[in-house]
């Protein structure tokens, strides 16, 4: 304990205050009191547990204490408090300090706190913006720091944005800073922001879906995209709509794990895909969350290693964060069983995320959609400026035997990521993920005696969520809003995410059958040329 004297204070008459002198023997006294205080905790703590050790061995109640228990309890609390007031904890304040910190008192004891500064505290920031720009510059002040330093996310932004122009010497003229909640995604969305880039939002709609209309909103930079899919909604709804249907709802995670042999990891692959042991491995994985709900366990082996793909169902949210709690309690768990388990990666590409992937073609991941229609002869006519025949025939050349051609792997369609993207960005959706979310194949035949177009979707791993992540961002909370999904279902769990998977696949619907028939009447190069070049006269554009 460091005893700092003051300077003498003087009185008004300029003499100085008579103040008795400190007693020499308080730095003795403390060192005393220090160690008995120290030596009576640890001693009782060490006694206590020896006792209740014995207690538990004998089975006796631990409630029932001897005298000695309790003046050793009694001995526990007060060295605890005196040992708080020493570590500077002081709420409860130390006898001697209540004595000394008298006005009067010409002794300043400089007790460290709680709040006090570390040694190691990082140098005070410059008041002036410029001086705090030349301090990222330098070094001095890291770039990540600013936010929880300065406690102005905007400004932050604008230093560091100033900061980088300095380093470059490029300029970011044309990056927008102002206008922007940078509080809203700090920690959240995006690290070392520097200002936010502006991307149109079209409509396309109404979609006649399921007996309901929506207007679609489209963030994209590619012309005739947004007009093309209006035209789809147009025929869409001309000819009664379209209807979805939700085959399945599972986020998966699928965690890598290695033994000594293949025997081992073996043994670990019937464990888990054995149904006696399936309630209590979900009973483990559902507490992570109260709207996880593990569905479905499948392991595969490779060598001595196992891949384990979870299934589960995760409310309104996208669920990755969620689901991958649950396996991580899941592993815990199997610990237990199987000591020589060495897990080596939450995530083994088998789950498969933001990746082309077969897994996610064959057994869903997320929201697994068909979303159909039947589009009349007059209006494939009229609307679409082709026929039935001319569109199922391209169909099958293109999307069904050009793919194959191609070796693609989900990608049986004419350009589904184009709206899948578009909805994506305009809704706060991770748009990593429209990699295994464009997967579909689209379906077209002649129905009602040829007269009619059947068309379909089928898109086994949408993956959206209507909570977290980008979803709270102003902009895009408005687009799902306009979508009547904001947020979480209060009726029913999930129910929102789900609408908005269905959503999707009836916009790639639209997408799908406006493009084959631009394609198919020999538009499609007309329309971009047209639609997807800048031009000054904006008559021309609108005539």
């Amino acid at each position: 304990m460091e005893v700092r004297r003051r300077p003498n204070r003087s009185s008004p008459a300029g003499e100085p205050l008579k103040q008795p002198d400190p007693n020499p023997n308080h730095d003795a006294h403390f060192h005393l009191t220090n160690a008995l205080f120290f030596t009576l905790f640890f001693s009782v703590a060490y006694f206590l547990l020896h006792r209740w050790r014995e207690k538990i061995r004998t089975s006796t109640p631990l409630h029932l204490v001897t005298l000695p228990e309790v003046a050793a309890i009694l001995s526990l609390i007060a060295s605890f408090v005196y040992l708080m007031a020493f570590f500077g904890i002081t709420f409860i304040l130390h006898p001697f300090l209540n004595s000394r910190t008298s006005p009067d008192d010409d002794l300043d004891l400089h007790i460290p706190k709680p709040c006090d500064p570390p040694l190691s505290t990082p140098l005070p920031l410059p008041h002036d913006d410029r001086d705090l720009v030349l301090a990222v510059v330098s070094g001095s002040v890291p770039s990540y720091s600013l936010e929880s330093r300065l406690g102005d996310c905007r400004r932050a932004a604008e230093i560091r944005r100033e900061a980088i122009e300095s380093i470059t010497g490029r300029s970011l003229q044309g990056l927008p800073v102002e206008g922007f909640d940078y509080d809203s995604i700090l920690g959240q969305c995006c690290e070392l922001p520097i200002g936010f880039v502006q991307i149109p939002v079209g409509v396309a709609g109404p979609l006649l879906l399921d007996g309901n209309e929506y207007t679609i909103p489209m963030a994209t930079t590619e012309g005739c995209l947004v007009a093309s899919t209006n035209r789809g909604c147009k025929a869409i709804h001309l000819s009664g709509g379209a209807s979805s249907m939700l085959l399945r709802d599972a986020m998966t995670r699928a965690p890598v794990v290695r033994f000594g042999s293949a025997k081992r990891a073996s043994q670990l692959k019937f464990f888990l895909e054995d149904p006696l042991n399936f309630e209590s491995l979900a009973v483990v994985f559902n507490k992570s969350s109260r709207f996880a709900r593990l569905q479905d366990i499948k392991a595969t082996i490779a060598g001595k290693n196992l891949y384990i793909r979870f299934s589960c169902s995760t409310g309104d949210a996208m669920g990755m964060n969620m689901v991958s709690k649950g396996v991580q309690n899941v592993l815990n768990f199997l610990q237990t069983n199987f000591p020589d388990m060495d897990v080596l990666g939450i995530s083994g590409n088998f789950c498969s995320d933001k990746k082309a992937a077969a897994v996610n073609w064959i057994e869903g991941r997320g929201k697994s959609v068909v979303c159909e229609a039947v589009i009349k002869k007059e209006v494939v006519k009229k609307v679409l400026k082709t026929s039935v025949e001319a569109l199922v025939e391209l169909n099958m050349l293109k999307n069904l035997t050009g793919s194959a051609m191609a070796g693609a792997l989900g990608g049986f369609n004419a350009h589904a990521s184009n709206i899948v993207s578009a909805v994506y960005l305009a809704t706060g959706q991770d748009p990593a993920q429209n990699v295994e979310s464009s997967h579909c194949i689209t379906m077209m035949e002649a129905v009602n005696d040829a007269k009619d177009l059947h068309i379909s979707v089928t898109m086994p791993s949408i993956e959206v969520g209507t909570v977290g992540g980008g979803t709270q961002l102003a902009s895009q909370s408005a687009c799902l809003n306009l979508l009547g999904v904001k947020g979480a279902s209060k009726d029913s769990p999930g129910a929102n995410s789900r609408l908005l998977a269905t959503i999707v696949a009836g916009s790639v619907l639209a997408g799908e059958l406006s493009l084959m028939s631009a394609i198919s009447a020999g538009q499609l190069v007309n329309s971009h040329m047209k639609y997807n070049r800048s031009t000054k006269d904006i008559s021309k554009v609108v005539s």
